[in-house]
């Protein structure tokens, strides 16, 4: 048998989708699950005709609207090759990566696709929206939208707390004893736990059927009248898409009707309910081998622990926490374990992005967020290692230094996030064919 991260051992994604093709799965170690997988679809990747559609649609896969011709629209570009990516991660979070291959001069072009993601206008477009755009029924939105709350609560925290002793003449009245407590009570209990608590949720509810969210439509081109080669459209579509994401009627629970019938997925895979937890034997066989679910494992244990420190900040329990040996063990201790578990979940999630343990993905918006949430790990396990060093006085400035710095990286993680969350449909652009075939 080959080794666990080069097939799946459960659920492999599109088992039941007769149109797409799976060419290769990967993973970083041996006795993990998959984290990424390149499918072919029968009707576009391989150079794709109007005619291959139409049969397509006999099989009864109508992916493509009659009735209005479709034409060029601004964002279309032309594309020489096209491939459905699946990630671990970006199935989680409902997304649907696109890898395009642009033609070089003088190449046929059998596609058109969406603009790059990285496109300095698209990427624009989704700053925007996460100012203005509030998804509640997005689970992957809701988890960052919290980080990202609460990552502002710690940057307000890190002022309370380093500020007087960085510049003592702008510390007032009760800053750190009520300010820095208060706010590490929010951002510990109400923020980082719930969000590390809708982690799970998330990880044990991703779709394990494997989610098409393209449509492949035939581009109506006055120039094919004139010999010109017929092109098809990949644009994005919701209605083919089934994550739990997509359920705007109820967040939790069986979805509505409408959005079943929406979502179109494969009659044979079915569609499951939300479910709180896992079975036994699911836990067993696949979810204790997701690099997901174990990340958010550690995510919870961490801010579990880590809200032991929360809770002794405020004001009434923090002055009482004497002789050093009680602070140590019921606010700085607790601190460094809960330090320590988002450093696992961190380097877990940051290590499901990439091909090989070893080899980074700085390509991945994925990677960049683990990264900065790496970053913030190691700030927030430092505070509490050198908090314990009383009679040092410069210690107990880097302490409140690195609470500093690691908020305002965990702010930049968790934005990341929030703008990840709210690109369901990235496209990936390359200009080789090295790279195409190479691209994870």
């Amino acid at each position: 048998m080959p080794p666990r991260n080069r097939h799946f051992h459960t659920r492999e994604p599109f088992r039941h989708d007769t149109r797409l093709t799976l060419e290769r799965a990967e993973g970083p170690f041996s006795c993990l699950n998959p984290t990424r997988a390149h499918f072919n679809h029968s009707g576009s990747v391989s150079k794709g005709t109007p005619d291959e559609v139409e049969t397509s649609q006999e099989n009864g896969h109508d992916e493509t609207e009659q009735e209005v011709p479709k034409r060029y629209s601004e964002s279309d570009v032309p594309a020489k090759n096209v491939r459905f990516l699946w990630r671990s991660r970006d199935n989680r979070k409902g997304r649907h990566p696109l890898l395009v291959q642009r033609p070089k001069p003088g190449e046929e072009a059998y596609f058109v696709t969406p603009r790059r993601t990285s496109d300095p206008r698209e990427v624009l477009k989704t700053v925007v929206r996460t100012f203005t755009y509030y998804p509640v029924w997005d689970i992957s939105w809701l988890v960052a939208f919290i980080f990202t709350w609460g990552s502002i609560v710690w940057v307000l925290n890190g002022f309370f707390v380093w500020l007087p002793v960085a510049a003592p003449s702008t510390e007032f009245d009760g800053e750190i004893y009520y300010g820095g407590g208060v706010t590490a009570f929010i951002g510990a209990i109400l923020f980082f736990e719930t969000g590390s608590i809708l982690l799970i949720f998330e990880a044990i509810n991703a779709n394990n059927t494997g989610c098409f969210g393209w449509a492949v439509e035939q581009l109506f081109d006055d120039d094919e009248q004139k010999g010109g080669v017929a092109r098809l459209r990949v644009v994005a579509n919701r209605h083919h898409c089934h994550h739990f994401h997509q359920n705007r009627r109820n967040f939790v629970g069986k979805p509505s009707k409408l959005t079943v019938a929406d979502a179109q997925p494969p009659a044979k895979g079915g569609k499951r309910a939300w479910q709180w937890f896992p079975s036994w034997h699911d836990l067993r066989t696949h979810y204790l081998h997701e690099f997901g679910f174990l990340a958010g494992s550690a995510q919870l244990f961490g801010a579990t622990v880590f809200g032991i420190s929360g809770i002794t900040a405020l004001p009434g329990i923090f002055n009482h926490l004497t002789p050093e040996w009680r602070l140590n063990a019921a606010y700085w201790i607790p601190q460094v374990i809960g330090g320590s578990g988002f450093i696992v979940s961190s380097t877990l999630y940051l290590l499901e992005t990439q091909q090989k343990w070893y080899k980074p993905a700085p390509h991945l918006l994925g990677w960049h967020i683990a990264f900065w949430n790496l970053v913030g790990a190691f700030g927030f396990t430092l505070c509490g290692c050198l908090g314990m060093a009383y009679k040092n006085s410069g210690a107990q400035y880097q302490a409140g230094l690195a609470t500093f710095w690691g908020s305002w990286a965990f702010l930049i993680g968790s934005y990341l996030q929030l703008f990840e969350s709210l690109n369901k449909n990235p496209v990936e652009e390359v200009a080789t064919d090295q790279d195409f075939e190479g691209r994870q």
